[in-house]
Formats: C-alpha cells, sequence, structure tokens
C-alpha cells in the first residue's frame, strides 16, 4: 500500500494512469459496457461504482484544460436532451476538482468509437444504466 493513493486504484490502474501522456483518453465505463472487446486496454473494478472510481483517478489526474471537452458522458438513447442522475453525479465529482469543468455528452455509437479508441477502458460493477464516462488526461504543472 502507499500513502495518498486511493484504495480502490489498483496497480495495475495506477500504471495505466502514470503511463498516459497529455490528450490520452481513459473511459470508466459500467457493468453493461462491453469493455472485454472494445480494443483499448482493459482494468477491471468489479467492486466498485464508477462515481468512486472517478471519484480516485480524479485525485491523481488532472482533465486536459486544452479542450473544450474534457469529460463526456454517453446520451440517453432517444432522448438526448434527458439527463440521468448518474451524470449529474459525475458532473459535480468533476466539479470538485476542476471547478471551471464540466460534463458534455455523446451520442450511443459516437461514445462508443471516442471510448474505444481511447487508451484504457477500466470496467466497474455500476449497475445504474449510463454510467460511463470519458476523461481526457491532462497536464501536470510544475509544482503540483
Amino acid at each position: 500500500m502507499l500513502k495518498g493513493i486511493p484504495h480502490i486504484i489498483s496497480p495495475d490502474l495506477l500504471y495505466v494512469l502514470q503511463e498516459m501522456g497529455h490528450g490520452d483518453s481513459i473511459t470508466i465505463v459500467d457493468g453493461n459496457y462491453p469493455g472485454a472487446s472494445a480494443g483499448p486496454e482493459l482494468v477491471r473494478l468489479d467492486g466498485h461504482s464508477a462515481t468512486e472510481v472517478l471519484d480516485a483517478i480524479l485525485q491523481l489526474m488532472p482533465l486536459d484544460d486544452f479542450v473544450d471537452d474534457p469529460a463526456i458522458c454517453m446520451q440517453v438513447v432517444g432522448n438526448a436532451d434527458r439527463r440521468e442522475p448518474i451524470m449529474d453525479e459525475f458532473e459535480a465529482i468533476v466539479k470538485k476538482y476542476e471547478p471551471k469543468m464540466g460534463l458534455t455528452s455523446l451520442e450511443r455509437f459516437a461514445f462508443y468509437d471516442r471510448a474505444n479508441a481511447g487508451y484504457a477502458i477500466v470496467q466497474t460493477g455500476e449497475r445504474r444504466l449510463y454510467g460511463n464516462i470519458i476523461l481526457k488526461k491532462g497536464v501536470v504543472r510544475p509544482g503540483e
């Protein structure tokens, strides 16, 4: 164990987060997401919710402040304007660590395309629908 590392960050996930560079993306997905067949490296955290994992990752990883959409969720199929409660939770966690940033969304298949082209996927045990979020890694500045 290490000091300052959230206990749910596994050694595999810590390695992935450290290995990622500025502009790389990591996607946190729910239990329904086809993570094993998606393509990017898969890290499993089945015993945790997507919101717990998001909170733990953002304690360690900055989001990219050079882009308009550093945090993206999947739109509700058939109703792009509808927000599931988990999306509000995602946005609150993002704002906790990056107060000037928010949450944008993508249509389901566009989300899959972007997530599946990313650096890694973290498969959680999240049971709530639409518990998926893409994060674009930012830079760690001197003094951080």
